[in-house]
C-alpha cells in the first residue's frame, strides 16, 4: 500500500486546522546520528515574504527515535533505493503487516514509510565510495545492534544501502532495480518523515528527501487592537499569525469583547461572559455575578466570576467589596493556591488570580476590580457566545443573542444572557431589559484628574500597542458616577495589564497621589513590573522563557519565594516548616515540641518529639499539691513544683464576735494556716463598728465619739459622751416648747407680734383685745384660727353724735373710750334705719371693700307703771325692730389666702314693734363685774366695725 499523500500547511494570518495527532513512541533514549552534508537550495513551501519571524521555542522529534530518521533526516535531498532490504526478526509486529515470531526481509523504503523501529540499537557508518556522474555519493553501512527490546531485533546485517543526492526536482533513476514487491510507489506519493523533512516518491524506486523551509507570514492586524500571536501549523514545521480571543471586563463594569468592542452594562443578575456555540468541551463556560455596588443601585460591580471546566466549578469571590482580596472555592469548597486536580490549575500572579486549563490553552484572571479571559483562537474561533462576543475578528457580530440574532447594541444584548442563579431570587430571565444610568450628572461632571493620566505621558509608551480611548471613557463614567469609590483605578489598572500583555509595562501607580496605591503585607515590596510566576526555591533551576509582567507583591531583591504554596520570602533555600520561618540547611529548632532540623533533600524538615529531664517531686504534707509550670527556658519542659493550695486544709477559719478579726499565720514549711481571733482597735455600739476618732450615735441629746482607750475587760475601744448643749432663750411672743424627738425645746410662736403706729411693738395673747395707747378708737385684736395666729386691727365707727342735742353736762365717753353719748333733749328720735360703711369679719374672714350695712334705731315708747288692780307694775315694752330684710352676698378673703362667699342680712325697713317684758332670770344675776364686763363686749361688738389694717 502505498503511504498517503500530505500537502504541507501554507502560512495563514487567523485561521489554523486541528492539531495533527502525536505517534506513539516509546520512552527509551533516543539514538544519534552524525552525519553533516551540504545543504542544496531547498525547495520552498510559501510564497510569502516578510520580516523574520520572532524567536520561539518548538519540540519536534529527535533523529534517532525511529529507523528512518537516524537515516535520512540529516540528508537534506536524497534518492533512495527501495529495492535494499533490512532482515527484521518480528516478536511482535508494530505495524500490523506480518504473523509473529517471523523473520522477513523488509525494504528500506517501507521502513520511511511505516514511521519506526521500536527500540533497535543503531549505529551509522559513513563509507566513502565511487559512483557515475557528477553527483558525489555517500554511502551508509547500517550494521546490526542488539535490541533492548523484545518488539524489533535486527539480527542480520544489511545489505549497503545508497543514497544519493540530488538536486532539487531532478529525477535520477541509477542504481539496481528494486526487486522488492513489499512496497510499490507510483505518481507522486508523498509522506512526511520528521524533522520537517518531506519524502516524494519521484518514480518507482526513487524517492526524493525534500526539507521544508518556511518563510514568515505577513502580520495581520486584530480588530481588538492587540498584537496578533505566532502559532505552529498542524505539521510542526511552519507558523501561523492568529489574533487570540480577550474578553476583559472592570469597574461598574465596562466591557471589551473578544474583537474589541467596548461597551458599559449595568445588570444585577448572574450572567454568561463566554460559552461554546458548538459544544465540543464538556461543562465548559465563564459566567459573572453582578451586584449594585451604589447606595442608588444605579450601577454595577464584578462580585464573581465562576470558571466551568467538566466537573469542576471554580469560584472567584470578592471577599470585601471594592478590593483586590479575592477567595477562591472549588465546587463550594474553599481552596488553597495553587491548586491543581482534573485539568484544572489555579494560581496567584501578582495581584490576580489565574484559572488556567491547559489542555483548551486558556487562562481567565481576576482580581476583584477587573478580570480577563483569553482563550486560542485555533480552538475557539466562530464558537464563542455571551456578554464577551463572538471571537472571529469582526465586531460586527459581537452583540449577538442566544437565539442568533445581532441586537443594536450590547447593553441589550447582555440583558438576554442572564442564567438562573438560585442565590439571587430576583433575577429571573426574560424580564425587562436593564436600563443604563444617565453618564450626565445634574451639575456639570469634572472627570477626575487620574483618569488624565491615561492619555499623557504615564502610558504614552503603551499608546502604539493599545489604544486608550475606550479606557478613558470608562474612567471619566466611573468618577462621574460613582466620584467617592475610587472606581477610575480599574480603568487604569486593566489598562496598564493589558499594556503588560502587550509587552509594555507601566509603573502607574506612584503618579495617582495615593488615590491608587498597593499596600503589600510584611515582607513583600510592590512592583508595577513583577513576573507572572514568582520565581520559587523549587523553579530558580527552571528557565523561564515568559517575558510578559504583571504588577504584584513580590519578594525584595536579594530574595525568592519559598514555594508557590508557601508565601515566605526566603534568602537561602533551606527549609519553611509549619511556623512558616526560614531555616537554613542544617539548621536545628524546636516548634510544637519537636525538635527538628533543616536537612538537604526531599524530606526537608526531620522531626522527633523533645526530650525534656524530669526531676521526681514529692509533695507532703497537708495543703500540697503537684503543678506543671511552663518553663521559661524550655516551653516544651514543664516545670513539676508543689504548690500550696489552702482549700484543702481542713482546718477553718473561726467566727469572730464584732471588734474583734480572725488573723492567721503560717508556720514555715507548712500550707495550712493557724488562725486566732484579735481585737479591731474599735469600738461597737449597737451591732456596729465604729474606727477611733469617728462619731458614734448612741441619741439626739449626746455627741459621742470613739476613743482609742481600750476597755483591759472586753479588749474593746471606750466611746466617750457628753450631752448636747440647748439654748433656752426666746424672742418675746415666742414660747420654749419641747419637740418630739429632739433632745432640746423649739421656740414657738404663741402670742400676736403688733408693730403699732408709732413703731412700738405690742404682743398679745390669742382671744385679746387692746386699746392704741394713744387712739382708744384703734383696737388690736389676736386670733388663732386653726393654730395659726392672726393679728388684727380694727377701728370703731362712732355713731351720728351731735352735742347739741344733748342736755348740757352730760356728755361723756362710751367705756370703749373712744365713741360719745349724752343724755338726750326731750325731743324723740322716730324709729328708723340706720346705714354704715364697714368690713365683715367672719372666722377671720373679711370682706374685701367696705360692705354697707343697716340697723334700726331710733326711741319707741316703753314704760311701767303700778297697776293698783293688778297689785304690780304693768310694763309696757315697744322695741325699734326690723320688719323687712333681704339676703345678700358678700366675698370674704381668708388668711390662708383662699376666698370664701358669706351670706348677711341687709335691713330694708323699721318700726317700733310690742315685746314681752320679762323679768330676768336667776341664771342671768352675776356678780356686778362680769355684767359690766358682758355688757360693755356686747356695745362694743355693736357699736364698732372690726376692721384689719
Amino acid at each position: 500500500t502505498a503511504p498517503p499523500t500530505s500537502t504541507p500547511s501554507t502560512p495563514k494570518s487567523t485561521t489554523t486546522p486541528s492539531p495533527p495527532q502525536t505517534p506513539t513512541t516509546t520512552t527509551m533514549p533516543p539514538s544519534t546520528a552524525t552525519i553533516i552534508i551540504g545543504s542544496p537550495t531547498p525547495t520552498s513551501t510559501t510564497s510569502s515574504t516578510s520580516s523574520a519571524p520572532p524567536t520561539y521555542t518548538t519540540t519536534l522529534p529527535t533523529p534517532g527515535n525511529y529507523l528512518a530518521c537516524a537515516v535520512i533526516c540529516s540528508l537534506p535531498v536524497v534518492a533512495l533505493k527501495l529495492q535494499e532490504h533490512l532482515r527484521l526478526c518480528l516478536s511482535d509486529c508494530p505495524f500490523g503487516l506480518y504473523a509473529h515470531n517471523q523473520c522477513i526481509l523488509t525494504p528500506l523504503a517501507l521502513l520511511l514509510h511505516s514511521n519506526y523501529v521500536d527500540s533497535a540499537s543503531l549505529s551509522t557508518v559513513p563509507v566513502s565510495t565511487t559512483t557515475s556522474g557528477t553527483t558525489p555519493t555517500k554511502t551508509f553501512t547500517t550494521t546490526s545492534g542488539t535490541s533492548s527490546s523484545s518488539l524489533i531485533t535486527i539480527n542480520a546485517t544489511t545489505t549497503s544501502t545508497t543514497f544519493k543526492t540530488l538536486p532539487p526536482g531532478s529525477t535520477t533513476t541509477s542504481g539496481p532495480t528494486a526487486t522488492s514487491t513489499a512496497v510499490t510507489t507510483t505518481g507522486s506519493d508523498s509522506w512526511w518523515l520528521c524533522n520537517c523533512t518531506k519524502a516524494i516518491c519521484i518514480e518507482d524506486n526513487i524517492v526524493q528527501v525534500i526539507p521544508v523551509i518556511c518563510n514568515p507570514p505577513p502580520k495581520p492586524t486584530c480588530s481588538n487592537g492587540l498584537s496578533p500571536v505566532p502559532v505552529i501549523d498542524e505539521d510542526g514545521c511552519c507558523w501561523h499569525w492568529e489574533c487570540d480571543c480577550y474578553c476583559t471586563g472592570w469597574g461598574d463594569p465596562h466591557y471589551m469583547t473578544f474583537d474589541g468592542l467596548y461597551y458599559s452594562y449595568q445588570g444585577n443578575c448572574t450572567y454568561v461572559l463566554v460559552e461554546e456555540i458548538n459544544k465540543k468541551v464538556d461543562n465548559f463556560g465563564v459566567y459573572i455575578d453582578n451586584y449594585h455596588c451604589d447606595t442608588r443601585d444605579v450601577v454595577s460591580c464584578p462580585r464573581t466570576l465562576v470558571v466551568r471546566h467538566e466537573t469542576q466549578e471554580v469560584r472567584l469571590r470578592t471577599a470585601q467589596p471594592n478590593t483586590l482580596q479575592v477567595e477562591v472555592t472549588v465546587n463550594n469548597q474553599l481552596v488553597a493556591l495553587p491548586y491543581k486536580k482534573f485539568g484544572v490549575s489555579i494560581y496567584e500572579s501578582g495581584i490576580n488570580r489565574v484559572v488556567e486549563i491547559p489542555e483548551l490553552k486558556m487562562n481567565v484572571t481576576y482580581n476583584g476590580l477587573s478580570f480577563s479571559i483569553r482563550m486560542p483562537y485555533s480552538l475557539f474561533g466562530n464558537n464563542t457566545q455571551g456578554q464577551c462576543g463572538t471571537c472571529n475578528n469582526n465586531t460586527a457580530d459581537d452583540c449577538m443573542l442566544p437565539n442568533g440574532n445581532i441586537a443594536e447594541n450590547c447593553e441589550t444584548m447582555a440583558d438576554h444572557w442572564q442564567v438562573v442563579d438560585p442565590s439571587k431570587p430576583q433575577c429571573s430571565p426574560g424580564l425587562v431589559p436593564t436600563s443604563s444610568p444617565s453618564t450626565t450628572p445634574t451639575q456639570p461632571c469634572k472627570e477626575s484628574s487620574i483618569c488624565e493620566l491615561l492619555l499623557g505621558s504615564v502610558f504614552k509608551p503603551c499608546h502604539a500597542f493599545v489604544q486608550p480611548e475606550k479606557y478613558y471613557a470608562a474612567c471619566v463614567f466611573d468618577s462621574c458616577v460613582l466620584p467617592n469609590l475610587d472606581l477610575e483605578c480599574s480603568s487604569l489598572q486593566i489598562y496598564a495589564a493589558t499594556c503588560a500583555d502587550q509587552g509594555v509595562c507601566i509603573d502607574w501607580r506612584k503618579h495617582t497621589n495615593g488615590v491608587c496605591s498597593h499596600e503589600c503585607p510584611p515582607g513583600k515590596e510592590y512592583r508595577a513590573c513583577g513576573p507572572i510566576k514568582e520565581m520559587t526555591c523549587k523553579s530558580r533551576g527552571q528557565n523561564d522563557t515568559s517575558t510578559k509582567q504583571v504588577e504584584g507583591c513580590f519578594c525584595p531583591n536579594g530574595t525568592m519565594l519559598y514555594d508557590s504554596g508557601v508565601d515566605v520570602c526566603v534568602k537561602t533555600c533551606g527549609c519553611v516548616g509549619v511556623d512558616m520561618i526560614p531555616r537554613e540547611f542544617g539548621e536545628k529548632f524546636t516548634v510544637d515540641c519537636q525538635d527538628c532540623i533543616c536537612l538537604e533533600g526531599e524530606h526537608g524538615i526531620v522531626c522527633q518529639p523533645h526530650e525534656c529531664e524530669q526531676k521526681v517531686v514529692t509533695c507532703d504534707g497537708e495543703g500540697f499539691y503537684e503543678v506543671k509550670e511552663v518553663n521559661p527556658k524550655d516551653p516544651c519542659c514543664p516545670l513539676f513544683t508543689c504548690k500550696c493550695n489552702t482549700s484543702l486544709c481542713t482546718a477553718k477559719a473561726p467566727k469572730c464576735s464584732l471588734g474583734f478579726e480572725v488573723h492567721s499565720y503560717i508556720p514555715s514549711g507548712q500550707c495550712c494556716p493557724v488562725y486566732q481571733c484579735v481585737p479591731k482597735g474599735v469600738c461597737v455600739h449597737e451591732n456596729a463598728e465604729f474606727l477611733p476618732n469617728s462619731s458614734v450615735f448612741v441619741d439626739k441629746c449626746q455627741n459621742c465619739f470613739c476613743t482609742n482607750d481600750v476597755n483591759i475587760s472586753t479588749q474593746l475601744n471606750i466611746i466617750s459622751c457628753e450631752r448636747v448643749p440647748c439654748n433656752t432663750y426666746c424672742q418675746p411672743g415666742y414660747e420654749l416648747k419641747p419637740v418630739k424627738g429632739d433632745c432640746c425645746g423649739k421656740c414657738v410662736q404663741t402670742k400676736c407680734i403688733i408693730h403699732t403706729a408709732d413703731n412700738s411693738e405690742l404682743i398679745l395673747s390669742p382671744g385679746d383685745f387692746k386699746n392704741d395707747p394713744h387712739n382708744n378708737c384703734t383696737i388690736y385684736s389676736c386670733v388663732d384660727v386653726h393654730n395659726q395666729l392672726i393679728a388684727s386691727t380694727s377701728e370703731i365707727t362712732c355713731p351720728a353724735f351731735n352735742e347739741d342735742s344733748c342736755k348740757p353736762g352730760t356728755i361723756s365717753f362710751l367705756p370703749n373710750g373712744c365713741c360719745k353719748t349724752c343724755a338726750p333733749l326731750d325731743s324723740r328720735t322716730p324709729c328708723s334705719v340706720r346705714h354704715r360703711k364697714d368690713f365683715i369679719v367672719y372666722n377671720g374672714c373679711r370682706s374685701v371693700d367696705r360692705v354697707d350695712l343697716t340697723e334700726c334705731e331710733g326711741t319707741c315708747g316703753t314704760f311701767s307703771l303700778y297697776s293698783a288692780e293688778a297689785n304690780s307694775m304693768d310694763h309696757s315694752c315697744s322695741c325699734c325692730r326690723e320688719t323687712r330684710t333681704t339676703e345678700k352676698h358678700v366675698v370674704l378673703k381668708c388668711p390662708g389666702g383662699h376666698s370664701m362667699s358669706h351670706k348677711y342680712i341687709y335691713v330694708e325697713n323699721c318700726s317700733c314693734q310690742d315685746t314681752e317684758c320679762s323679768k330676768p332670770e336667776s341664771r342671768e344675776l352675776q356678780n356686778n363685774e362680769e355684767n359690766d364686763k358682758a355688757s360693755t363686749l356686747n356695745r362694743i361688738k355693736r357699736a364698732i366695725s372690726l376692721t384689719s389694717k
